[in-house]
């Protein structure tokens, strides 16, 4: 079990949240509007209300003891600026701010922000991908070029270990992850058959998970 923080409880903060909840961790939500923090008390582990911004706040939390914080106010470019400078000058040791532009990115990569995510632009990448293959249900850019996907077993793959299928060789691409009903394998190997129905979760370069989804369809 990881500890993270959520700071900002609008729509994107509340999922982000919402998910890491469902996934078994703890999570803090802290935001300085009383109706979303009181909306928030029994779905969170933790829920403050504060403003994030007044000194102080982020120190009393003590939130360098956690995994990482997601600073989530990003249609307030000042206010994530700061937060984001402060939680790295307390020694945070992940953390992830959401941008509302290019350029607000750019600013908040070069204050020390470990991750920059754009919800608009990677929604907008989910449904292209899933509209030109359906086989896949989540796509996540981890750098430019380079993403991690969710897809159904491609009909290529059924019947046939990971050994046979040498998708490594041929698409440059992993399986990192297994799932067949409610069993996950976290780590695959050689042996390991394909079986109607499967998830699979493939890392890779963009260039391959897409010749091996063209071959899916």
């Amino acid at each position: 079990m990881k500890q993270f923080a959520i700071i900002g409880l609008g729509r994107f903060g509340e999922a982000v949240g919402t998910a890491l909840q469902s996934l078994g961790h703890e999570v803090l939500g802290v935001d300085k509007d009383p109706a979303r923090t009181q909306a928030l008390a029994d779905v969170f582990t933790h829920v403050v209300q504060a403003d994030a911004t007044q000194e102080n706040v982020l120190e009393d939390l003590g939130l360098a003891r956690l995994d990482a914080v997601v600073v989530a106010m990003g249609a307030d470019i000042e206010a994530s600026t700061l937060v984001t400078v402060r939680l790295k000058e307390l020694g945070v040791k992940r953390v992830v701010a959401r941008a509302s532009s290019k350029i607000h990115g750019k600013v908040l990569a070069k204050v020390g922000a470990d991750q920059v995510v754009f919800p608009e632009r990677d929604m907008g990448l989910r449904v292209a991908t899933g509209l030109v293959n359906p086989n896949i249900l989540e796509h996540f850019e981890l750098v430019p070029h380079y993403s991690v996907v969710e897809m159904k077993a491609p009909k290529f793959a059924v019947g046939r270990t990971l050994s046979q299928l040498n998708l490594r060789a041929r698409f440059g691409v992993n399986v990192i992850l297994m799932r067949r009903g409610d069993k996950v394998n976290a780590s695959p190997g050689a042996d390991d058959v394909i079986e109607e129905g499967d998830l699979l979760v493939v890392s890779g370069p963009d260039e391959g998970l897409r010749r091996m989804g063209e071959l899916s369809s």
